[in-house]
Protein backbone atom coordinates (compact mmCIF):
# COMPACT_ATOMS: atom_id res chain seq x y z
CA UNK A 1 0.00 0.00 0.00
CA UNK A 2 2.95 2.30 0.66
CA UNK A 3 4.09 1.79 -2.95
CA UNK A 4 0.61 2.65 -4.22
CA UNK A 5 0.60 5.84 -2.14
CA UNK A 6 4.01 6.85 -3.45
CA UNK A 7 3.09 6.26 -7.10
CA UNK A 8 -0.22 8.14 -6.76
CA UNK A 9 1.47 10.89 -4.74
CA UNK A 10 -1.05 10.63 -1.91
CA UNK A 11 -0.96 9.54 1.71
CA UNK A 12 -1.31 5.98 2.99
CA UNK A 13 -4.60 6.99 4.60
CA UNK A 14 -5.99 8.24 1.27
CA UNK A 15 -5.19 4.91 -0.40
CA UNK A 16 -7.02 3.15 2.42
CA UNK A 17 -10.08 5.38 2.01
CA UNK A 18 -10.20 4.72 -1.76
CA UNK A 19 -9.89 0.95 -1.35
CA UNK A 20 -12.65 0.91 1.24
CA UNK A 21 -15.03 3.02 -0.85
CA UNK A 22 -14.99 6.08 1.40
CA UNK A 23 -17.11 8.88 -0.15
CA UNK A 24 -14.92 11.82 0.91
CA UNK A 25 -12.28 11.37 -1.81
CA UNK A 26 -12.02 13.65 -4.85
CA UNK A 27 -12.68 11.87 -8.17
CA UNK A 28 -9.26 12.84 -9.55
CA UNK A 29 -7.55 11.42 -6.46
CA UNK A 30 -9.60 8.23 -6.65
CA UNK A 31 -8.62 7.74 -10.30
CA UNK A 32 -4.94 8.30 -9.46
CA UNK A 33 -5.04 5.71 -6.69
CA UNK A 34 -6.90 3.14 -8.77
CA UNK A 35 -4.46 3.69 -11.63
CA UNK A 36 -1.54 3.03 -9.29
CA UNK A 37 -3.25 -0.08 -7.95
CA UNK A 38 -3.67 -1.40 -11.49
CA UNK A 39 -0.12 -0.51 -12.53
CA UNK A 40 1.44 -2.20 -9.50
CA UNK A 41 -0.95 -5.18 -9.49
CA UNK A 42 -1.71 -4.47 -5.83
CA UNK A 43 -4.14 -6.74 -4.01
CA UNK A 44 -5.20 -5.63 -0.52
CA UNK A 45 -4.83 -8.10 2.35
CA UNK A 46 -8.21 -9.22 3.62
CA UNK A 47 -6.85 -9.73 7.13
CA UNK A 48 -5.31 -6.27 7.18
CA UNK A 49 -8.50 -4.69 5.89
CA UNK A 50 -10.52 -6.44 8.60
CA UNK A 51 -8.19 -5.13 11.30
CA UNK A 52 -8.40 -1.57 9.98
CA UNK A 53 -12.13 -1.38 9.21
CA UNK A 54 -13.49 -3.81 11.79
CA UNK A 55 -15.51 -5.44 9.01
CA UNK A 56 -14.69 -8.75 7.34
CA UNK A 57 -14.81 -9.01 3.55
CA UNK A 58 -15.03 -12.81 3.54
CA UNK A 59 -18.21 -14.81 2.93
CA UNK A 60 -18.31 -18.38 4.16
CA UNK A 61 -19.89 -21.09 1.98
CA UNK A 62 -21.02 -24.31 3.61
CA UNK A 63 -21.55 -27.12 1.08
CA UNK A 64 -22.74 -30.69 1.43
CA UNK A 65 -20.07 -32.98 -0.03
CA UNK A 66 -22.12 -34.63 -2.81
CA UNK A 67 -21.43 -36.68 -5.92
CA UNK A 68 -23.77 -34.55 -8.06
CA UNK A 69 -21.40 -31.87 -9.37
CA UNK A 70 -24.30 -29.94 -10.92
CA UNK A 71 -25.56 -29.22 -7.42
CA UNK A 72 -22.36 -27.30 -6.71
CA UNK A 73 -22.54 -25.15 -9.85
CA UNK A 74 -23.90 -22.14 -7.86
CA UNK A 75 -20.33 -21.81 -6.53
CA UNK A 76 -19.33 -20.24 -9.86
CA UNK A 77 -21.95 -17.53 -9.52
CA UNK A 78 -21.10 -17.07 -5.84
CA UNK A 79 -17.38 -16.55 -6.38
CA UNK A 80 -17.83 -14.21 -9.34
CA UNK A 81 -20.49 -12.07 -7.66
CA UNK A 82 -18.61 -11.91 -4.37
CA UNK A 83 -15.50 -10.71 -6.18
CA UNK A 84 -17.50 -8.01 -7.98
CA UNK A 85 -18.84 -6.78 -4.64
CA UNK A 86 -15.39 -6.75 -3.06
CA UNK A 87 -15.72 -9.94 -1.00
CA UNK A 88 -13.63 -13.07 -0.74
CA UNK A 89 -15.06 -16.60 -0.42
CA UNK A 90 -14.06 -19.34 2.02
CA UNK A 91 -15.52 -22.84 1.54
CA UNK A 92 -16.25 -25.50 4.14
CA UNK A 93 -17.57 -28.95 3.16
CA UNK A 94 -19.58 -31.28 5.38
CA UNK A 95 -20.16 -35.01 4.85
CA UNK A 96 -23.52 -34.89 6.62
CA UNK A 97 -25.97 -32.20 7.69
CA UNK A 98 -26.41 -32.25 11.44
CA UNK A 99 -25.80 -29.78 14.24
CA UNK A 100 -22.39 -31.18 15.14
CA UNK A 101 -21.09 -31.06 11.55
CA UNK A 102 -22.49 -27.59 10.91
CA UNK A 103 -21.09 -26.22 14.17
CA UNK A 104 -17.64 -27.62 13.40
CA UNK A 105 -17.60 -26.26 9.84
CA UNK A 106 -18.94 -22.85 10.82
CA UNK A 107 -16.27 -22.79 13.53
CA UNK A 108 -13.55 -23.38 10.92
CA UNK A 109 -15.00 -20.68 8.69
CA UNK A 110 -15.25 -18.32 11.67
CA UNK A 111 -11.47 -18.52 11.97
CA UNK A 112 -11.44 -16.61 8.66
CA UNK A 113 -13.61 -13.90 10.28
CA UNK A 114 -16.50 -14.46 7.87
CA UNK A 115 -19.07 -11.69 7.54
CA UNK A 116 -21.91 -14.00 6.51
CA UNK A 117 -22.71 -17.59 5.54
CA UNK A 118 -24.10 -19.13 2.36
CA UNK A 119 -25.40 -22.70 2.63
CA UNK A 120 -25.67 -25.15 -0.29
CA UNK A 121 -27.26 -28.14 1.42
CA UNK A 122 -30.84 -28.61 0.19
CA UNK A 123 -31.88 -31.42 2.52
CA UNK A 124 -34.50 -31.60 5.25
CA UNK A 125 -32.00 -31.60 8.11
CA UNK A 126 -30.49 -28.24 7.10
CA UNK A 127 -33.13 -26.08 8.77
CA UNK A 128 -32.61 -27.74 12.14
CA UNK A 129 -28.82 -27.72 11.79
CA UNK A 130 -28.77 -24.01 11.00
CA UNK A 131 -30.26 -23.34 14.42
CA UNK A 132 -26.71 -23.89 15.71
CA UNK A 133 -25.32 -20.96 13.70
CA UNK A 134 -24.52 -17.91 15.90
CA UNK A 135 -27.52 -15.53 15.76
CA UNK A 136 -25.39 -12.51 14.81
CA UNK A 137 -24.15 -14.21 11.61
CA UNK A 138 -26.26 -13.44 8.49
CA UNK A 139 -27.24 -16.62 6.59
CA UNK A 140 -28.70 -17.32 3.14
CA UNK A 141 -29.58 -20.88 2.09
CA UNK A 142 -29.59 -21.99 -1.54
CA UNK A 143 -32.59 -24.27 -2.24
CA UNK A 144 -33.50 -23.98 1.44
CA UNK A 145 -36.86 -24.38 3.13
CA UNK A 146 -39.09 -21.49 1.93
CA UNK A 147 -41.20 -21.94 5.04
CA UNK A 148 -38.30 -21.45 7.42
CA UNK A 149 -36.79 -18.45 9.16
CA UNK A 150 -33.64 -18.33 6.99
CA UNK A 151 -33.52 -16.30 3.77
CA UNK A 152 -33.51 -18.63 0.76
CA UNK A 153 -32.82 -18.49 -2.97
CA UNK A 154 -33.75 -21.30 -5.32
CA UNK A 155 -35.38 -22.42 -8.54
CA UNK A 156 -39.10 -23.13 -8.79
CA UNK A 157 -38.56 -26.90 -8.91
CA UNK A 158 -42.25 -27.82 -8.84
CA UNK A 159 -43.08 -25.55 -11.78
CA UNK A 160 -40.15 -26.93 -13.77
CA UNK A 161 -41.26 -30.52 -13.16
CA UNK A 162 -44.84 -29.68 -14.02
CA UNK A 163 -43.72 -28.16 -17.35
CA UNK A 164 -41.81 -31.36 -18.15
CA UNK A 165 -44.81 -33.60 -17.45
CA UNK A 166 -47.24 -31.29 -19.26
CA UNK A 167 -44.99 -31.52 -22.32
CA UNK A 168 -45.22 -35.31 -22.25
CA UNK A 169 -48.98 -35.25 -21.75
CA UNK A 170 -49.35 -32.82 -24.66
CA UNK A 171 -47.65 -35.43 -26.86
CA UNK A 172 -50.50 -37.83 -26.11
CA UNK A 173 -48.91 -39.97 -23.40
CA UNK A 174 -51.66 -41.25 -21.10
CA UNK A 175 -49.46 -41.08 -18.01
CA UNK A 176 -45.83 -40.42 -17.06
CA UNK A 177 -43.68 -42.58 -14.81
CA UNK A 178 -41.20 -40.90 -12.47
CA UNK A 179 -37.72 -41.73 -11.17
CA UNK A 180 -37.29 -39.49 -8.15
CA UNK A 181 -34.23 -38.29 -6.27
CA UNK A 182 -33.47 -39.01 -2.59
CA UNK A 183 -36.52 -38.46 -0.40
CA UNK A 184 -34.69 -36.16 2.05
CA UNK A 185 -33.76 -33.67 -0.69
CA UNK A 186 -36.14 -30.72 -0.98
CA UNK A 187 -35.54 -30.51 -4.74
CA UNK A 188 -36.65 -34.13 -5.09
CA UNK A 189 -39.77 -33.46 -3.05
CA UNK A 190 -40.70 -30.38 -5.08
CA UNK A 191 -40.09 -32.08 -8.44
CA UNK A 192 -42.22 -35.02 -7.39
CA UNK A 193 -44.96 -32.62 -6.27
CA UNK A 194 -44.88 -30.92 -9.69
CA UNK A 195 -45.02 -34.29 -11.48
CA UNK A 196 -47.99 -35.39 -9.39
CA UNK A 197 -49.84 -32.07 -9.80
CA UNK A 198 -49.55 -32.21 -13.60
CA UNK A 199 -50.99 -35.74 -13.74
CA UNK A 200 -53.79 -35.01 -11.29
CA UNK A 201 -54.77 -31.86 -13.20
CA UNK A 202 -55.81 -33.98 -16.20
CA UNK A 203 -57.09 -36.97 -14.24
CA UNK A 204 -54.23 -39.22 -15.35
CA UNK A 205 -53.13 -42.25 -13.34
CA UNK A 206 -50.24 -41.54 -10.95
CA UNK A 207 -47.83 -44.51 -10.99
CA UNK A 208 -45.70 -45.32 -7.97
CA UNK A 209 -42.44 -43.35 -8.35
CA UNK A 210 -39.17 -45.29 -8.41
CA UNK A 211 -36.43 -44.22 -5.99
CA UNK A 212 -33.05 -42.98 -7.22
CA UNK A 213 -30.08 -41.18 -5.68
CA UNK A 214 -29.19 -38.71 -8.47
CA UNK A 215 -26.62 -41.12 -10.02
CA UNK A 216 -26.71 -42.70 -13.48
CA UNK A 217 -26.41 -46.09 -11.77
CA UNK A 218 -29.67 -45.59 -9.89
CA UNK A 219 -31.37 -44.45 -13.10
CA UNK A 220 -30.10 -47.61 -14.81
CA UNK A 221 -31.55 -49.79 -12.04
CA UNK A 222 -34.90 -47.98 -12.30
CA UNK A 223 -34.81 -48.43 -16.08
CA UNK A 224 -34.45 -52.20 -15.69
CA UNK A 225 -37.68 -52.21 -13.68
CA UNK A 226 -39.54 -49.85 -16.01
CA UNK A 227 -38.53 -51.85 -19.10
CA UNK A 228 -40.76 -54.70 -17.87
CA UNK A 229 -43.90 -52.51 -17.83
CA UNK A 230 -45.82 -53.04 -21.12
CA UNK A 231 -47.76 -49.77 -20.93
CA UNK A 232 -44.64 -47.62 -20.41
CA UNK A 233 -44.44 -44.76 -22.95
CA UNK A 234 -43.05 -41.78 -20.97
CA UNK A 235 -40.69 -41.18 -18.02
CA UNK A 236 -39.75 -38.02 -16.13
CA UNK A 237 -36.37 -38.53 -14.43
CA UNK A 238 -35.52 -36.38 -11.42
CA UNK A 239 -32.20 -35.30 -12.95
CA UNK A 240 -30.17 -35.72 -16.13
CA UNK A 241 -27.78 -38.32 -14.73
CA UNK A 242 -30.62 -40.66 -13.78
CA UNK A 243 -32.12 -40.11 -17.24
CA UNK A 244 -28.79 -41.18 -18.75
CA UNK A 245 -28.76 -44.48 -16.83
CA UNK A 246 -32.46 -45.01 -17.58
CA UNK A 247 -31.95 -44.66 -21.34
CA UNK A 248 -29.08 -47.15 -21.30
CA UNK A 249 -31.23 -49.73 -19.48
CA UNK A 250 -34.07 -49.26 -21.98
CA UNK A 251 -31.67 -49.53 -24.91
CA UNK A 252 -30.28 -52.82 -23.61
CA UNK A 253 -33.83 -54.21 -23.61
CA UNK A 254 -34.36 -53.13 -27.21
CA UNK A 255 -36.57 -50.19 -26.23
CA UNK A 256 -35.96 -47.08 -28.33
CA UNK A 257 -35.88 -43.52 -26.97
CA UNK A 258 -37.92 -41.74 -28.20
CA UNK A 259 -39.26 -44.35 -30.66
CA UNK A 260 -40.89 -46.43 -27.91
CA UNK A 261 -40.48 -44.36 -24.75
CA UNK A 262 -40.08 -40.60 -24.26
CA UNK A 263 -37.69 -39.43 -21.53
CA UNK A 264 -37.29 -36.01 -19.87
CA UNK A 265 -34.56 -35.13 -17.37
CA UNK A 266 -33.89 -32.17 -15.10
CA UNK A 267 -30.91 -29.76 -14.69
CA UNK A 268 -29.71 -29.33 -18.29
CA UNK A 269 -26.12 -30.16 -17.39
CA UNK A 270 -23.35 -29.32 -19.83
CA UNK A 271 -23.46 -32.80 -21.41
CA UNK A 272 -27.27 -33.07 -21.82
CA UNK A 273 -27.21 -31.94 -25.51
CA UNK A 274 -24.73 -34.75 -26.25
CA UNK A 275 -26.72 -37.69 -24.90
CA UNK A 276 -27.97 -40.19 -27.47
CA UNK A 277 -30.51 -38.90 -28.22
CA UNK A 278 -29.97 -35.30 -27.01
CA UNK A 279 -31.93 -35.00 -23.78
CA UNK A 280 -35.13 -33.02 -23.38
CA UNK A 281 -34.80 -31.53 -19.90
CA UNK A 282 -35.47 -28.61 -17.55
CA UNK A 283 -32.79 -25.95 -17.20
CA UNK A 284 -32.08 -24.21 -13.93
CA UNK A 285 -29.68 -21.27 -13.99
CA UNK A 286 -27.34 -22.26 -11.16
CA UNK A 287 -25.11 -19.25 -11.67
CA UNK A 288 -28.04 -16.85 -11.40
CA UNK A 289 -29.00 -18.58 -8.16
CA UNK A 290 -25.47 -18.07 -6.83
CA UNK A 291 -25.44 -14.41 -7.85
CA UNK A 292 -28.78 -13.67 -6.22
CA UNK A 293 -27.76 -15.48 -3.04
CA UNK A 294 -24.61 -13.36 -2.74
CA UNK A 295 -26.56 -10.15 -3.32
CA UNK A 296 -29.02 -11.04 -0.57
CA UNK A 297 -26.29 -12.07 1.85
CA UNK A 298 -24.26 -8.90 1.28
CA UNK A 299 -27.39 -6.82 1.85
CA UNK A 300 -27.81 -8.57 5.20
CA UNK A 301 -24.16 -8.06 6.09
CA UNK A 302 -24.30 -4.35 5.30
CA UNK A 303 -27.89 -3.73 6.44
CA UNK A 304 -28.38 -5.82 9.56
CA UNK A 305 -32.12 -5.06 9.78
CA UNK A 306 -32.96 -6.77 6.45
CA UNK A 307 -36.09 -8.94 6.55
CA UNK A 308 -36.19 -12.64 5.69
CA UNK A 309 -36.88 -13.26 2.00
CA UNK A 310 -37.66 -16.34 -0.07
CA UNK A 311 -36.71 -15.89 -3.73
CA UNK A 312 -37.65 -18.34 -6.50
CA UNK A 313 -36.15 -18.10 -9.98
CA UNK A 314 -37.90 -19.58 -13.01
CA UNK A 315 -36.92 -22.94 -14.49
CA UNK A 316 -36.80 -23.25 -18.28
CA UNK A 317 -38.08 -26.23 -20.26
CA UNK A 318 -35.67 -27.31 -23.04
CA UNK A 319 -37.05 -29.55 -25.81
CA UNK A 320 -34.54 -31.75 -27.65
CA UNK A 321 -34.77 -35.21 -29.23
CA UNK A 322 -35.64 -37.63 -26.39
CA UNK A 323 -39.42 -37.14 -26.58
CA UNK A 324 -41.92 -37.99 -29.34
CA UNK A 325 -45.64 -37.96 -30.07
CA UNK A 326 -47.31 -40.97 -28.42
CA UNK A 327 -49.98 -41.03 -31.13
CA UNK A 328 -47.27 -41.98 -33.63
CA UNK A 329 -46.44 -44.96 -31.40
CA UNK A 330 -50.06 -46.15 -31.57
CA UNK A 331 -50.16 -45.77 -35.37
CA UNK A 332 -46.89 -47.61 -35.79
CA UNK A 333 -48.02 -50.42 -33.47
CA UNK A 334 -51.20 -50.84 -35.55
CA UNK A 335 -49.17 -51.05 -38.77
CA UNK A 336 -46.81 -53.60 -37.21
CA UNK A 337 -49.77 -55.69 -36.05
CA UNK A 338 -51.31 -55.75 -39.54
CA UNK A 339 -47.95 -56.73 -41.04
CA UNK A 340 -47.61 -59.66 -38.65
CA UNK A 341 -51.09 -61.00 -39.48
CA UNK A 342 -50.77 -60.93 -43.29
Amino acid sequence: MVDVAALANVSYQTVSRVLNGHPSVRPSTRLAVLGAVEQLGYRPSNAARTLVTGRSRTLGVLVLDIADSEGLTPLYGIEHSARELGYFVGIGAVDAIDRTSVQATVGRLAEQSIAGLLVIAPVDATQDALASVPPHLPVVAIEGDPGGSVTTVGVDQAAGARAAVEHLLSLGHETVFHVRGPSEWMQSQDRMAGWRAALEAVGADTPMPLAGDWTAESGYEAGQVLARIPELTAVFAGNDQMALGLMLALSERGISVPGDVSVVGYDDGADAPYYNPPLTTVRQDFRAVGRRAVELLVSRVEESDSETEHVLLDAEFVARKSTADARALVSRAAVDSKTLHR
